[in-house]
């Protein structure tokens, strides 16, 4: 499983990634944390303002994927995307996740 931050310039925007993330079966579950605070330095300037930062939940396999969903539909120049790997975790929760982007699943009402 991999943890998958990214942040966004609002969260209209950070709203339609996700929703595309989780419909696309690239992530399991995506959380949004609205109102964060930004410093950072651009093209040699002190920035600063809110974002919205997504934590997205995956697998190692989906990554690839997620990355070209973010960097598509991502406003910024250089979107931040980051991926943690999770090493330990409730077994039945990282099962899920699991379960929850394979790529041959089924839809219920296609069954």
């Amino acid at each position: 499983m991999l943890l998958v931050l990214t942040t966004c310039e609002s969260a209209a925007v950070a709203s339609k990634l996700a929703e595309a993330l989780v419909e696309q079966r690239l992530a399991a579950c995506v959380n949004a944390i609205d109102g964060i605070a930004a410093t950072y330095r651009w093209q040699n300037q002190l920035e600063q303002g809110t974002e919205t930062l997504l934590l997205i939940k995956t697998t190692v396999n989906r990554y690839a994927d997620v990355e070209a969903l973010i960097l598509a539909m991502s406003s910024y120049e250089l979107p931040e995307i980051i991926a943690v790997p999770v090493k330990q975790g409730l077994a039945a929760y990282l099962d899920w996740v699991a379960d929850a982007v394979q790529t041959n699943t089924v839809k219920a009402e296609e069954a």
